[in-house]
């Protein structure tokens, strides 16, 4: 009884830190409700532009007007262009979806694109952008002067104007194939074909396209048979999408909370359950069994996988991978996606290597910079992102890497918590920037190469007010624990709070006068430590690990006590189990 009533007290703890107060709060956390209780008012979509939006997708369809879903080359765009590129074939549509090229024509919507696209098939009448357009002004702009309309789907930041679209689906709450998922589900609702409210999709009808703006031709009458999507509840005829949903939501680092907690945790069940050939192929190609995919495996093998694609040759065969009906084709665009990844993996080195032997020393001699800046022609625009959160993790610091072009430099930005990039950017940039566009955490933008150093200084003198108590790595903490706390069935309940990730993580501890009893070093390189510790020279204890805190091993002394700061896991070995201390800091 007294075990039970020390779980409850930290557990309590645990919630509060993550703002559960309320009984009700604590339901719906550890049974999210399902997605399709959500309304639009609640995450902040419009719904009179929602109405709007519809009507125009009706009117399309019924005269046979050509639609282009206009997606992004992240995994995010990737699955809210595979949402609605489905959901509108199988209502009937004339769809075809379009995956701009990173290199060659940027982010979002693009006019030499728009052009081409409407000349080479008159019939296009309707663009609808997902994951990207809240700031495209000037491109929609040129599409309505060739008589075609566009609907917005995004949730990146606005500017302080909105482009004069046909409808905006608009909400920085949630993801943009989060975005794409509800509108779909409306779509499916309405019955755009004349159909009633309660229209079934029994398959989603694969097609062929032009080769550099969409699918590879199926064989004639492929298509993908989805289990879960034969219930009348119209939300409920996109389950499958669900996942897809679920997977945008990971990759672009939203915060697991309210919303986008129920999307994840629902939307990771049908993941697991899928039949859909490339979620099947990428599992088996990474290595995951499917039935247990978790945030974990999402952002650190599956999603950097589907980005690799965009990142180092075009992303459209990630969507081809996942709307792909035939499993054969799914393998090996998995190999494909997986040998993309390592040659990725291999650019990103070579950058980080570049900036440790040219900036970093400067940085650390110098004292850091308030926001990070680096700048090279070698920096290859497709993995810059990552450097930069290479960046950030190392030194806590915002980052900003610039691919060096003769004429134009293409930028990423990854960003701390206090400090918002895009807005940083933005003022920094005033005048001088091609186009910009993100998130508080994470943005890019591009720029004449000439005026890179006038950038910089700029960047400097918007940060000078930043008060550096912002830039103080602060480990997470929920709250102190002794080991005769842990239990199994403290790690019961806490296994519950899962999915973790941004927003959400995972619940860690502190204990003090913690004794080292063993220690060694694991890894090729000796850079992983694992630890054997108690709170007694003879007490209890537990096996410990902490990866890449190898260079600990040396400082360690077993007779003077350690503070811990971990969180609980289960290891598995042989078929037995047994928990586990993940280390996060070691306090001698």
């Amino acid at each position: 009884m007294e075990s039970s009533k020390q779980v409850e007290k930290v557990i309590s703890t645990l919630l509060v830190n993550r703002g559960v107060v309320t009984k009700k709060q604590r339901e719906e956390f550890f049974n999210p409700p399902h997605p399709t209780k959500i309304t639009f008012r609640q995450v902040g979509i419009d719904k009179k532009q929602v109405a709007r939006a519809v009507a125009r997708v009706k009117k399309a369809i019924d005269e046979k007007e050509k639609i282009i879903v206009y997606g992004d080359y992240d995994v995010d765009g990737i699955c809210a262009a595979a949402i609605l590129w489905e959901t509108l074939k199988s209502l009937g549509a004339d769809v075809l979806p379009y995956i701009p090229s990173r290199f060659t024509e940027g982010y979002g919507l693009n006019i030499e694109s728009i052009q081409k696209l409407k000349e080479e098939d008159p019939a296009i009448g309707l663009i609808i952008t997902v994951d990207n357009g809240i700031v495209a002004h000037e491109k929609i702009d040129f599409a309505k002067g060739l008589g075609v309309d566009v609907v917005i789907t995004d949730h990146h930041q606005p500017a302080e104007t909105l482009p004069s679209a046909h409808a905006i689906v608009h909400t920085t709450q949630v993801s943009g194939s989060a975005v794409a998922w509800f509108f779909a589900c409306e779509l499916v609702a309405a019955g755009p074909v004349g159909s009633s409210s309660s229209a079934r999709i029994s398959s989603l009808n694969a097609a062929g396209a032009r080769r550099d703006s969409s699918f590879e031709s199926e064989p004639e009458g492929s298509s993908l048979r989805v289990e879960d999507l034969r219930s009348r509840h119209p939300l409920e005829l996109l389950a499958d999408h669900l996942g897809l949903a679920a997977l945008g939501t990971v990759a672009d680092i939203l915060p697991l909370v309210g919303y986008n907690r129920s999307l994840v945790y629902h939307g990771l069940e049908i993941l697991r359950k899928t039949k859909r050939p490339g979620v099947v192929a990428i599992c088996r190609e990474a290595g995951i069994k499917q039935e247990e995919i978790d945030i974990f495996h999402i952002g650190f093998m599956i999603a950097p996988r589907l980005n690799a694609a965009g990142r180092m040759e075009h992303a459209i065969n990630s969507l081809r991978l996942l709307c792909t009906t035939q499993k054969a084709r799914a393998e090996m665009l998995a190999l494909a996606l997986g040998q993309a990844n390592r040659k990725r993996q291999e650019s990103t080195e070579l950058a980080v290597k570049h900036i440790e032997t040219n900036y970093s020393s400067q940085w650390t001699q110098n004292g850091l910079p308030k926001v990070l800046f680096a700048y090279h022609s070698s920096y290859e625009e497709g993995v810059v992102g990552i450097v930069a959160g290479r960046l950030v993790e190392k030194y806590y610091r915002p980052a900003i890497v610039v691919s060096y072009g003769e004429a134009l430099s293409k930028a990423s930005a990854r960003s701390i918590a206090g400090i918002d990039i895009i807005d940083t950017i933005r003022k920094a940039g005033e005048g001088i920037l091609l186009g910009a566009g993100g998130h508080p955490m994470a943005a890019g933008f591009s720029l004449e190469s000439k005026k890179i150093s006038e950038f910089a200084a700029r960047l400097d003198e918007v940060m000078l007010d930043v008060p550096e108590g912002v830039f103080k790595r602060e480990f997470r903490v929920d709250c102190d624990l002794l080991f005769a706390g842990i239990s199994e069935e403290l790690y019961g309940v806490i296994v519950k709070f899962a999915p973790f990730g941004f927003g959400n993580p995972q619940p860690t501890f502190r204990t003090s006068e913690v004794f080292v009893q063993d220690a060694r070093l694991l890894g090729k390189q000796n850079e992983h430590l694992k630890l054997f510790v108690a709170q007694e020279k003879e007490g209890k204890g537990y096996e410990a690990i902490g990866f890449r805190m190898g260079e600990l091993y040396s400082r360690l002394d077993s007779c003077n006590p350690v503070t811990i700061i971990y969180s609980l896991e289960e290891d598995q070995w042989n078929g037995r189990k047994k928990l586990q201390l993940r280390l996060r800091q070691v306090e001698l």
